[in-house]
C-alpha cells in the first residue's frame, strides 16, 4: 500500500521527510521507493537534463528549435509504435509494452531529421530561421496527427505521448531519466568554457577555431535526448516549460551563466516537489486525480509570472527612488 495514500499537506510533508530519513540512513532501497516519491525523483532529474540545456537554449534564442523538437518527436513515436506491432505475434501492441529502445532510437532519428532539415531549408533555400523551423516543425506534427489518426484510433498513444503519464513510471525510468542527467552534466562540463564563449562573443570563439555550427548541432543532440527521456513522464508538449521556465525565472534574479544554472535547477525541482505535493493533496482532499506533470508546468509558469511582477515593482519602485529612501534611512 502507497503510504501516502490520504496524506494532505503537512501529512504528505511529514511522510516524506521520514521516508527519506530512512532512504539516506540505508532503511529503504531504490525499489522500496513509493509512487509519489518515484514522481518527484523522475521529475526532478528532468528538470536537472532540461535546466542544463536550456540555459544555452535560451541565451543563444534557440528555444523555437527546442519547442519544435519536442513536438516533431510524435511522427518517431507512431513509427516506433507500429514497428512493433507489425512484429508483435498479438498483434498492435500497447504504449507501455513497446520496446524502449526501438522507442528511442526512432524518436532520436526524427529528432534529427528535424534538425538537419532546418538547417538545410536556412541555408539552401535562404529562408529565415523561424520560417524554416515552422516550415519543418508543422509538416512533422501534421504527418504525426495523420498518422494517430489513421492507424491508432483504439490505442491510447496520443494521449500518453503527448500528455505524459507521471503514475505509469517504473523505476527503471528513473535509471533512464538519471543516465540523461549524467549525460547532460558530463557533456556541458567538459564542453562548458567553449559554449560560454560560443554564447556571449560569436566573435571572438571563432577566432579561436571553435565551430558555433558544431557547438549548436551538440545543443540540439542533447536537446534531443532530454526531450526523449522525458516524454514519458511530462509528454512531448510539457517538456518545453522545463527546457524554457526554470532558466527564464533565473535569468531576471542573476548575471552569472554558473549561478543561472543552479537557480534554474533549483527552481525546476522545487517545482517538480511542490507539484507531487499537491497532486496527492487535492486527491487525498477532494478525490482530484489531476495531472502532476500538468501542475509542474503550470508552477513554473506562475512562478515566472509572479517573479516578474515583483522584478518590475521592485525596478519602478527604485525609479521613483522609494528603495533609495529606504536604504537610506535604514543605514
Amino acid at each position: 500500500m502507497n503510504p501516502y495514500f490520504g496524506s494532505e499537506g503537512v501529512g504528505f510533508l511529514y511522510v516524506f521527510v521520514k521516508r527519506m530519513f530512512q532512504w539516506v540512513t540505508g532503511q529503504l532501497g531504490a525499489g522500496d521507493l513509493a509512487s509519489d516519491e518515484l514522481q518527484f525523483a523522475v521529475l526532478a532529474l528532468i528538470a536537472i537534463s532540461c535546466s542544463l540545456v536550456g540555459a544555452f537554449l535560451v541565451l543563444k534564442k534557440m528555444t523555437m528549435m527546442a519547442n519544435s523538437l519536442s513536438h516533431t518527436i510524435l511522427p518517431g513515436l507512431v513509427v516506433a509504435f507500429l514497428f512493433c506491432g507489425f512484429f508483435s505475434e498479438a498483434g498492435p501492441c500497447s504504449f507501455v509494452s513497446m520496446s524502449a529502445p526501438i522507442l528511442l532510437f526512432a524518436s532520436l532519428v526524427t529528432a534529427l531529421i528535424t534538425t538537419f532539415s532546418t538547417q538545410f531549408f536556412h541555408r539552401l533555400f535562404k529562408l529565415q530561421e523561424d520560417a524554416s523551423i515552422g516550415l519543418v516543425s508543422t509538416t512533422m506534427v501534421a504527418i504525426g496527427v495523420v498518422l494517430v489518426t489513421v492507424y491508432t484510433r483504439s490505442t491510447h498513444l496520443g494521449v500518453e505521448a503527448v500528455m505524459g503519464n507521471v503514475d505509469a513510471l517504473h523505476p527503471h525510468d528513473l535509471k533512464n531519466a538519471g543516465w540523461i542527467a549524467l549525460l547532460n552534466f558530463v557533456v556541458i562540463s567538459s564542453v562548458f568554457k567553449e559554449l560560454e564563449l560560443v554564447v556571449f562573443d560569436v566573435g571572438f570563439s571563432r577566432t579561436q577555431g571553435f565551430s558555433e555550427k558544431g557547438f549548436n548541432y551538440l545543443l540540439m543532440l542533447l536537446t534531443s535526448l532530454t526531450v526523449i527521456g522525458a516524454f514519458r513522464a511530462v509528454g512531448i508538449l510539457l517538456v518545453l516549460s522545463f527546457l524554457v521556465g526554470p532558466v527564464l525565472f533565473a535569468r531576471q534574479w542573476t548575471h552569472s551563466l554558473k549561478s543561472l544554472i543552479i537557480v534554474a535547477i533549483g527552481t525546476g525541482v522545487v517545482a517538480s516537489f511542490l507539484s507531487v505535493w499537491v497532486s496527492r493533496h487535492c486527491l487525498s482532499a477532494y478525490q482530484m486525480p489531476l495531472s502532476t506533470s500538468g501542475i509542474a508546468s503550470t508552477l513554473l509558469g506562475l512562478i515566472y509570472f509572479c517573479s516578474l511582477g515583483i522584478k518590475l515593482t521592485l525596478q519602478k519602485l527604485d525609479r521613483t527612488g522609494t528603495l533609495r529612501g529606504i536604504s537610506i534611512k535604514g543605514s
